[in-house]
């Protein structure tokens, strides 16, 4: 009974380590406990933060602690899970006392300081300047990042172990064959910033809330203004590392120039004109364009740049649809100025207010502020509601089979180029880089590049056997006729003349030693070929 109990004993905490902690067991819930614990901690880190404020934590001090309570809780099931199957890390399981050394471990110590603070401060009397510092303290939560961040910086340091610094810090900032996790972490904290940037602005224009954190929000926004120039300047350095750019003469000017490094301009551009020119001039208006950081998400999404192509594509469609537009407004509202004007000057003053009340007609949202109430008005407003509905919905309805058009346009891009990485049957360093790439950028999943792939391999395939079968093709159309085989072997026999002349027969000898099917009929034919132009120049 004992040994039973004991065997099920380990056969759960092998469960419990295979599916939360195993990063190996693709079917597991690693990613989504990683996930996880990396959101309560930055979660846990801002709440420490808003809790300096006595006015906020007076009025919700509860929630504050109940906030606590099951963080602390989480972290501590997580800490207690992790010293229990430490015999089973593969980091640890060879070693005498697993569990001790792994509670001994540079991450296992991270772990119990983030607790640490929370027990210490419930179970033994303090006074209320050490309470304060236990509670700053729960701070050092932040690095519980590291079982994250280190494992990936090793990872990033051999995936570029012979690579220039600046094909790293491209690495780093881009997707590549090269970037691994790291690359993905960075693209979060980025993102963070600029979540965090924005939140700030919008609530700055609280008086009440700009009141209780003015120092916060100036701090927060030097942080971000040194986050997005350091990444500005970088990505400027490492441009030429681009493939982009890399037959450029001048990679950095090109990228300057892109929409997306504009942006990244724009984002700071204002920090730097309100800390110049602030004495001289009021420039306060400026801090309103901090809000451009928004443009800054849409380098992490591919569906802006496939919003991008979609109208590019589909402008002339679309300019069309918003000329039609223009021009029922323009004569909806000339008629509604025509109609209502005698009855109601004061709404219908001028037909540019008639254009508001033609749009806000068309747009189907009835405000209610101006109405016609003559029968003429009444019924072109009918109209003008009706045509409405088409109108607005013919270039949501472009763009939509458009955008649609799009997706299946870049995965058939994909699939192409999949194919064309195929054709030498080798998939070389530099190829599958580019398809990592590729492949993020469009946001497939694992199994639609897998299934990409095998659709790739398979139509890559078929068509090899239909060229096959062609040449099979003449090949029995020429038996029936001797005198067309030998015009056909004639023609071939002076093709691989011409390949061995212009490759030169080393070459070819180390190209036919890595390729399939009959080598030895196809070197004894290029030895015939050099004897004959061996000849031939002896003879010259």
């Amino acid at each position: 009974m004992t040994a039973h109990t004991s065997h099920a004993h380990t056969t759960t905490l092998a469960q419990i380590y295979k599916w939360l902690f195993d990063p190996e067991f693709k079917h597991g819930f690693h990613h989504v406990v990683e996930r996880s614990i990396g959101f309560l901690i930055f979660a846990s880190v801002i709440a420490v933060l808003i809790e300096n404020t006595p006015e906020i934590y007076n009025a919700h001090a509860a929630w504050f602690h109940w906030f606590d309570v099951v963080t602390v809780g989480i972290f501590t099931a997580e800490y207690l899970m992790r010293v229990a199957t430490a015999h089973l890390n593969p980091e640890f399981a060879h070693k005498s006392f697993p569990r001790w050394r792994y509670a001994f471990s540079f991450y296992a110590l991270v772990d119990l300081v983030a607790i640490a603070p929370f027990y210490f401060a419930r179970f033994v009397d303090v006074d209320v300047e050490m309470l304060r510092v236990l509670r700053v303290m729960r701070l050092a939560r932040m690095f519980k990042l590291s079982r994250q961040l280190i494992p990936a910086w090793h990872e990033f340091q051999e995936l570029n172990a012979n690579r220039s610094f600046r094909a790293k810090v491209f690495a780093m900032l881009e997707p590549t064959g090269h970037s691994g996790r790291l690359h993905t972490y960075i693209d979060n904290f980025i993102v963070f910033w600029i979540a965090l940037s924005i939140t700030c602005v919008v609530f700055e224009t609280v008086t009440s809330v700009h009141a209780l954190f003015a120092t916060e929000f100036m701090v927060i926004d030097i942080i971000a203004f040194t986050i997005f120039t350091l990444e500005y300047a970088a990505r400027v350095y490492a441009a030429p590392e681009n493939p982009k750019y890399k037959h450029l003469r001048m990679p950095h000017w090109a990228h300057v120039r892109t929409g997306q490094a504009i942006i990244d301009l724009l984002t700071i551009l204002p920090f730097i004109l309100e800390s110049l020119f602030s004495q001289h001039l009021d420039l306060r208006f400026l801090r309103v364009f901090r809000l451009m950081r928004m443009l800054k998400l849409t380098r992490y999404t591919s569906a802006m740049e496939t919003l991008y192509k979609v109208v590019l594509r589909e402008w002339q469609i679309i300019f069309a649809s918003v000329f039609v537009m223009m021009l029922l407004v323009v004569l909806t509202a000339s008629l509604g100025y025509l109609f209502e004007h005698p009855a109601q000057p004061d709404k219908f003053e001028n037909i540019p207010q008639s254009i508001y009340w033609a749009v806000v007609t068309l747009a189907s949202v009835g405000y209610g502020d101006i109405s016609p109430i003559t029968p003429m008005g009444r019924a072109l407003t009918v109209v003008l509601a009706l045509l409405g509905i088409g109108i607005f919905a013919i270039p949501a309805g472009l763009l939509a089979s458009a955008f649609t058009d799009q997706l299946r346009i870049d995965r058939d891009a994909f699939k192409h180029r999949l194919m064309m990485a195929y054709e030498d049957g080798l998939l070389d360093g530099a190829e599958r880089e580019l398809i990592v790439a590729e492949a993020e950028r469009l946001h497939l999943s694992h199994e639609e590049v897998k299934r990409l792939t095998e659709e790739a391999k398979a139509e890559f395939e078929e068509k090899e056997a239909e060229h096959l079968s062609q040449a099979n093709g003449l090949v029995l159309d020429a038996t029936a006729h001797p005198q067309l085989a030998a015009a056909q072997f004639h023609l071939l026999v002076t093709q691989l003349d011409l390949i061995t002349q212009a490759t030169g027969t080393t070459p070819l000898r180390q190209g036919l030693a890595h390729s399939k099917g009959d080598t030895d009929t196809a070197l004894a034919v290029l030895d015939l070929l050099s004897q004959k132009q061996a000849n031939s120049g002896h003879a010259s």
